[in-house]
């Protein structure tokens, strides 16, 4: 990197840690403009009325396997994110604001707090809800205590875990799957 150019989110969030992580998400994480990656992906979906409706306000994937392709485009203060599946796109803008990750997933803005944590042999980005904001309108964050996302590296491969399920409503969703990272 050189000394004008913008330092990317997650190294501006993991400054002690982010040259822990392992090669696929640091390559990930550190690449500036745009980029596509293609993987696989398995997703569950919760099925009550309200799991459906926040699936809806957040444009969560539908249920199912297979292909996953990935665009990334870094900017020098955002990403823009569109992960692809099945053909239907869902589409997030991530940020840094006060130390957490936002991330606006449809109606819905999410602040996380990103952390390093060991998984294997190696290490992972874990990220926690620290606040919620749906049509501008903020949310309890006891609320989200039970959505975590995670981040690794296995047999070469950038390797995600999202899983999200809230009180009263059950599971709203669990995706996971890989990118070729190259």
């Amino acid at each position: 990197m050189s000394a004008s150019a913008p330092t990317p989110l997650y190294r501006q969030l993991l400054p002690a840690r982010f040259d822990d992580l392992p090669r696929t998400l640091r390559v990930l994480h550190e690449r500036a403009g745009f980029h596509r990656y293609r993987g696989k992906v398995e997703v569950e979906r919760g099925h009550g009325v309200f799991s459906r409706l926040f699936a809806w306000a957040t444009r969560l994937p539908a249920h199912g396997r297979g292909t996953i392709d990935v665009e990334i485009d870094s900017g020098p203060h955002h990403e823009r994110w569109a992960r692809i599946i099945k053909g239907r796109a869902m589409r997030s803008r991530l940020w840094v604001d006060d130390g957490l990750l936002c991330e606006r997933l449809g109606l819905v803005t999410f602040g996380f707090r990103l952390d390093v944590e060991p998984i294997g042999a190696g290490n992972s980005i874990v990220w926690r809800v620290a606040k919620v904001r749906a049509l501008g309108v903020p949310l309890p964050p006891r609320w989200f205590d039970e959505v975590i996302a995670r981040e690794y590296e296995r047999d070469r491969r950038y390797r995600f875990d999202v899983f999200a399920t809230m009180p009263w409503i059950g599971r709203l969703v669990h995706y996971r799957g890989w990118l070729d990272v190259e």
